[in-house]
This record gives C-alpha cells, structure tokens and sequence, in this order.
C-alpha cells in the first residue's frame, strides 16, 4: 500500500530568506505574505535555521527592559534574539527539516516532538525544496468516503476474498463485516485498514452474522 508522503502535501514555492535579511524587511515579507515563519537559507539554497513570529517579538518583549532582568539560558536566548538585526542571528538554528519521502505519521511525529506547527522540507543535501504545516498534513483527512473504500477494498482485500467481506465507510469510519475464513488474517487487515491516509477509525465485525450487509 502506497502511504502518502510529505511531498504530496508540502507547500512548494517557499517563501525564504537569505542570513544576511534585516529585521524590517522580515517582518514585512511575513505580513504581507501572511505568514508565520519563514526558513533562511545559504547562497546555495541550504536551509541554516527558521525565523517565526516568537523570534521576531524578542525585540517587542525586551523593547524598555534596558539591562536584563532575568536569567536562565531560554531568556538568554530570548535576549540575543532582542539584540539582532539579520536573519542570522534571529533566526532558531539549527532547523527541524523533515524529507519530501518522509510519510505523513513521521512528519506529525517530528511536529509534535518538537512542539513546532510547521518545518521546512529538505532534500538529500539539505536543500530547501518545500514546508509542510500542521494544516497541510491534516488534509489526508479531507479524503471522500469513496476514495478510502475504494482503496481498502483492492489494497488491503488482496489478502482475503472481497465478495466475502464488505468495507463501509461513513465520515472516515470504516466499517468491516463478513467472514475471512483465514482468522488469522483479521487483526492484520485491520491494521491494514487503520493505516489507510484520511482513516478516521476502524469498527471490526468479521466473521459475525452479515445478515442483511452489502457484499
């Protein structure tokens, strides 16, 4: 079964910025693009790091603060950022990338892992090709009922006799019903289902009484 990867949902055509970009023209870039972060690259298109509107809000945050007042290594960090004026030094380094062949559970593995709503994606040589958000990998999930049944039955009922078996689905649910003479096979194809992008869940009903069910 193919599993859809970043590269089918990325956002291509990214908006970036060089390490020597100065703190206006960043901020400017972000509102008028309507973005929240922006990753920053070298002369050879490598992404180095990633700017997002936190970085950029240091300066705001420490604007009257004079001397610092705090301490700790994050409000040092939060203090350098306030003092920058390139991209270089606002930006957060080194940045989480995530490959375009990367599937759509390992990049919202690596999205939840580091607490991040987006990343850039970056080929073999680390070269920005592309950024997937949150939003971007939740759209598996915009999937028609079709779409998913239809692929559940020729992908995952290679393994069983589909005349035997009937796959339902109703707003990502899937439903199975019928008998699978092999039991063994039931909690794979199962897992099988489950593993279909833009499932929402799976009720298993084989081997009960498919009276009255569709084949």
């Amino acid at each position: 079964m193919r599993r859809r990867t970043v590269n089918d949902v990325m956002t291509r055509g990214v908006v970036s910025a060089y390490r020597g970009a100065c703190f206006k023209d960043i901020v400017q870039v972000m509102i008028k693009r309507g973005i929240a972060a922006m990753p920053v690259i070298d002369e050879g298109n490598r992404v180095a790091g990633v700017v997002s509107e936190s970085d950029l809000l240091a300066k705001e945050e420490h604007k009257n603060g004079g001397k610092r007042r705090w301490f700790g290594r994050r409000r040092d960090r939060s203090w350098a950022k306030a003092q920058a004026l390139t991209a270089e030094d606002l930006m957060s380094s080194p940045a989480i990338t995530v490959h375009p062949e990367a599937t759509i559970v390992e990049a919202a593995r690596l999205l939840d892992a580091h607490h991040i709503k987006r990343m850039p994606v970056t080929d073999d040589q680390n070269r920005l090709v592309g950024i997937v958000s949150r939003r971007d990998l939740l759209s598996v999930f915009t999937r028609t009922d079709e779409e998913i049944r239809d692929e559940v039955r020729h992908e995952v009922f290679a393994l069983a006799d589909p005349t035997q078996v009937s796959v339902q689905v109703r707003h990502g649910v899937i439903t199975l019903t019928g008998t699978m003479p092999q039991t063994d096979l039931i909690p794979i194809v199962v897992r099988l289902a489950a593993a279909t992008d833009g499932v929402v869940g799976v009720i298993d009903e084989l081997n009960r009484d498919m009276a009255g069910a569709e084949p």
